[in-house]
């Protein structure tokens, strides 16, 4: 399994999905978009950054609630090869200050709702912003903003992508460790595919008939594959929605969109179940659930499965690897642990001294494998002590069981 020395994902997506340009790719809070309008609005955003004067491998900070226009920001900026920065929806205007200084951003886009929020940040310190473009404006706008659809309206769409290479910086996360200000990850264009095909694929077994809807947004690296890359990959439909993914919001989704895999988290799950508004199993259309971020308790997927006939697979992964590398699978669920490594994903877990530790003993987590991140932007202290020739420290503490056959591909483990 390799990539050509050029690669462009969003062009890789558009030509997997041009044979079926009206099936749905996207419901939102305001319609549907098709995979081929997905396209031609991509390819539109490419041009209208370049129009402003955008280069490529500049960065663009992405501030937007789930929408049909996160993914078109998103794809657009790659079909151009510039470097969208993809940033949480819920933080400070302090925080966006740093991240505008820090990723030297040429331009932003935002949604409307978030727009005063930005315009405070940018007045707390030096930033290289020159464009605003908003989605979904709420209101007037200022003299260096445009409204993203007649940004759309007044460009043809890029007419070819820029020929980046597989491993060239594709787009950022920022990672928020216990301490320090958040870590700017820089990911390539090729680690959205390796996701893809050694998750998406194998794991969630994902088709094209399949209906997606996570609760973690698309700034996050769980929410990016579960809402972008992995249903992309295979032309499947998926459901965004801006609000908070409260138990009544999840619940409406399920019962209007009939999703067929959700993403969530441990906490959602609970809340879903304590809710009474739980819908009966004959409402929805689940077939399967994965869930991250933290330890799933088995007592949890042992009650939904019961409800819902479906699984809920527990995962760990990380805005470093950019997606889940240990994972249960659908036909073997281990309650209470996290699974075993994600083929093509090697695992150590280590002691102080740096050496592998016996089975049932707790060890700092390392993972190898292809998509992991080049590096933290600006920070070669912290990018030496995470990325350690090919391995990656997670972070995570981890006990592996008696029963592994290999230190690294058949344990089962647990936090």
């Amino acid at each position: 399994m390799s990539l050509p020395a050029r690669f462009n994902f969003a062009e890789h997506l558009f030509a997997l999905n041009r044979g079926h340009a009206d099936r749905i790719a996207y419901i939102d809070d305001r319609g549907t978009l098709s995979y081929g309008q997905l396209e031609d609005r991509a390819r539109r955003l490419a041009a209208a950054l370049k129009a402003t004067g955008v280069r490529r491998e500049e960065r663009v900070l992405l501030l937007m609630l789930d929408s049909g226009d996160w993914p078109v920001s998103f794809l657009g900026c790659l079909y151009a090869g510039i470097v969208p920065v993809a940033v949480n929806t819920l933080l400070t205007p302090e925080d966006y200050a740093y991240m505008l200084d820090h990723s030297r951003a040429q331009a932003a886009l935002v949604s409307g709702a978030l727009l005063p929020t930005l315009q405070d940040a940018m007045g707390r310190g030096a930033h290289e912003l020159q464009t605003l473009i908003v989605s979904q404006p709420t209101g007037a706008l200022p003299e260096n903003a445009e409204a993203f659809d007649a940004a759309l309206a007044k460009v043809e769409p890029m007419a070819a992508p820029v020929s980046t290479a597989s491993d060239d910086p594709g787009f950022w996360l920022y990672s928020s460790g216990s301490t320090g200000k958040p870590k700017g990850t820089v990911h390539t264009h090729a680690n959205l595919w390796w996701t893809a095909e050694l998750y998406g694929k194998p794991v969630l077994a994902l088709t094209e008939n399949d209906v997606c809807f996570s609760a973690a947004k698309m700034y996050f690296a769980y929410g990016l594959g579960n809402a972008l890359t992995f249903p992309l990959s295979v032309g499947a439909t998926v459901v965004l929605m801006a609000e908070r993914p409260t138990p009544d919001a999840t619940f409406r989704r399920w019962t209007e969109h009939k999703p067929t895999v959700f993403f969530g988290a441990p906490t959602g799950f609970a809340g879903m179940l304590a809710s009474p508004k739980l819908p009966a199993r004959d409402a929805v259309a689940l077939r399967m659930c994965s869930s991250a971020g933290e330890a799933l308790p088995g007592e949890i997927a042992q009650r939904f499965k019961a409800h819902y006939g479906c699984e809920i697979i527990d995962g760990i992964g990380s805005t470093e690897m950019l997606h889940i590398f240990i994972s249960n699978r659908p036909s073997d669920v281990r309650y209470g642990t996290t699974g075993k490594p994600v083929e093509g994903y090697d695992v150590e877990l280590r002691g102080e001294d740096g050496r592998p530790v016996p089975d049932g003993e707790a060890g700092d987590l390392y993972i190898r494998g292809p998509s992991s991140a080049l590096m933290y932007w600006a920070n070669r202290e912290k990018s030496r002590d995470t990325f350690q020739g090919g391995w990656t420290k997670s972070g995570d503490k981890y006990t592996r069981d008696a029963e592994a056959t290999s230190p690294m591909r058949a344990a089962a483990t647990t936090c």
